[in-house]
């Protein structure tokens, strides 16, 4: 299962997709945000849908790559999904004591579902197609307004990619941790809830002190090379924007028109 968490890693490559410039990308990915959270009916989901999928298509990122990052939050969206069947109001399919299922309830469940499918796979594309120092330079510069109130825009944005940066680090020291106690003859899958919990005490203890261990060896490490935040800091490749940049940002506007033209045409399902 660990291994399968794909969050945070980055796929290196040429296509132009991984040429677009951070700052597009990253407002790209707020634009589709809003168009899969837009449409009320089936048909305007489908185009965010397919906008996602294109950008994998074009960006040459395996489709089982979607699986992977989905696969960990699989009870996230079942749980998500249930509840909307649950507890949205209309006429009743099926009716069990107190809980009834609506049709209004099934389609908002899967409409949900599919959000959460499409804003995973999504999101996850930035990662996978821009490098965290790229990132940090797109995030610092879309924020840089923000410095005029005395924010520390570069620090924040170096924290937010450092994070992203470690989590397939943790992952892996995860599952080394949990393949060593599994050697020495911790049992951590069976039993009821409360003893698993207890058994992962011994791998989250030993991962606490590794995390430290690794946030002050890179403290050191920057300290040595004399970073002093973003004060005078020079970069060795300039952001600058590109006719493909402008073009990909139409086709998203143009996304997010027509989704706003078919939540017009075609009635809300709920």
């Amino acid at each position: 299962m660990l291994k399968d968490i794909t969050i945070g890693q980055y796929f290196p490559g040429d296509s132009p997709v991984h040429r677009l410039d951070p700052r597009m990308k990253i407002i790209l990915t707020l634009v589709f945000v809003v168009i899969i959270f837009v449409p009320d009916n089936p048909v305007g989901l489908l185009v965010g849908g397919l906008f996602a999928a294109a950008g994998y298509l074009i960006a040459r990122i395996p489709i089982k790559m979607v699986r992977k990052s989905i696969k960990p939050v699989i009870p996230i969206i079942v749980f998500t999904g249930i509840l909307n069947m649950f507890f949205v109001g209309g006429d009743p399919v099926f009716q069990l004591w107190v809980f009834k299922i609506t049709y209004e309830g099934v389609m908002l469940a899967v409409l949900m579902t599919v959000r959460i499918i499409c804003l995973i796979a999504g999101t996850s594309l930035l990662t996978y197609t821009t490098s965290p120092i790229a990132l940090t330079d797109g995030i610092e510069q879309l924020l840089g307004p923000l410095k005029r109130l005395r924010l520390p825009v570069h620090e924040l944005a170096m924290m937010m990619t450092i994070a992203l940066r470690f989590i397939p680090t943790l992952i892996e020291e995860t599952d080394k941790i949990m393949s060593a106690q599994k050697a020495r003859g911790a049992d951590l899958e069976s039993g009821g809830l409360m003893q698993r919990a207890k058994a992962l005490i011994p791998i989250l203890i030993p991962l606490f002190v590794s995390s430290f261990r690794r946030a002050d060896e890179l403290a050191l490490a920057m300290e040595c090379r004399c970073y002093r935040g973003g004060e005078g800091r020079t970069r060795m490749k300039q952001l600058k924007y590109c006719p493909r940049d402008f073009a990909a940002l139409a086709i998203g506007f143009a996304c997010l028109g027509l989704v706003i033209g078919l939540n017009l045409i075609f009635p809300s399902v709920y």
